[in-house]
Parts: C-alpha cells; structure tokens; sequence
C-alpha cells in the first residue's frame, strides 16, 4: 500500500520509528480516501453513501470488516482510537455538504493525529497537541517538544509549505527535520 503514497509522504513516515510506521500510513491513505471519496464534483448523496460506509465499516471490530478492502486490514491497530478516525469521516462529509467550511476536518484531523501518539505510546503534551492544532489548521508546526513518532507531522508540514522553493532546499530541509526533528 505504500504505492500509494507520494514520495514525500514515504519519506516522511521513513523518520518514524518502525512501529509507528504503519500507523502513519493508515492515517494518510484513509485522509487520502475519504478526500477521493468527497471530491466536490460528485453527488452530495453519493458522497454520504460512500462516506457512510467508510463510518460503518471503521465501527465494527477488525474481525467483522470485510477483508477484501487492503486499508482496513491496514487500520486494525486503530481500533481502540477507530472514533478518530470516525470523526475524519464526518468532517469530510461536513466538509462535502458544505455544513461548516472544514471545522470540523480540521478538528477530526487534530483528534486523529493526537490518538496517533497515544496509539505510539507517546504522551500528549501541549506541545504536541499545538502541533497536531497547527497541521490540521494548515499553520507552521513549531518542532518544539515533538518525539520521533510523530516526527512525520514535521515532515508532511514541510513538504506542504515548500512552494516553489529548489528542490536542494526542500529536501534539506526535510533531511534537517527528519534527522534532528527541527
């Protein structure tokens, strides 16, 4: 599954330590999905009918979902934070309907991020809840106080505020955050 990817995202969950891995790469491909999945060209009906699968799906446990569907097996480990990701659901159908200009995905993008950590065993501090704020909201992530688990949030910052900087730069940069977490 990490095909579907894009490079800069493979890089920026390579500067996660090993177990925490996988995690990242469930958090993005279903983000990633449930976006497809929203495009705004489609029917708003449409898009809760996928929407609502995805929702009822991510609620049962790993055993009752159906195994032909790679990014649920992906998600196993997420079960006991499977209301995040739940939350993710809704916001990009909030977002899709138009109901509240992306709030509340931005919220369910912080919520996840911040179940991430606790799944990795990372406390939550204030820092790191700044952090998971500052991405979610599309703001700077201050590198201040991150562990290396969730050292891809830095990374996946970067690369979004690259711009059209030269590409020497940018990977510089991430080689700097991803090595020395500023």
């Amino acid at each position: 599954m990490a095909e579907w990817l894009s490079p800069p995202e493979r890089l920026a969950i390579a500067y996660a330590s090993r177990p925490v891995r996988a995690l990242w790469t469930g958090l993005i491909l279903l983000d990633k999905r449930l976006a497809h999945s929203a495009r705004e060209s489609r029917e708003p009906i449409m898009v809760q009918l996928r929407l609502a699968w995805w929702r009822d799906q991510l609620a049962k446990p790993p055993a009752e979902q159906p195994r032909g569907e790679p990014l649920l097996a992906l998600l196993a480990p997420w079960h006991r934070e499977s209301a995040a990701l739940i939350a993710l659901v809704d916001g990009q159908e909030a977002q899709a309907v138009g109901e509240d200009g992306g709030a509340a995905l931005d919220r369910a993008r912080e919520a996840a991020i911040v179940a991430l950590a606790r799944l990795s065993g990372v406390p939550v501090t204030p820092a790191l809840a700044a952090a998971a704020l500052a991405y979610a909201q599309g703001e700077p992530v201050a590198p201040r106080g991150l562990p290396r688990a969730m050292r891809p949030l830095l990374l996946l910052d970067h690369f979004d505020r690259a711009g059209d900087r030269p590409r020497w730069r940018v990977l510089a940069g991430a080689l700097r955050k991803g090595l020395l977490g500023f």
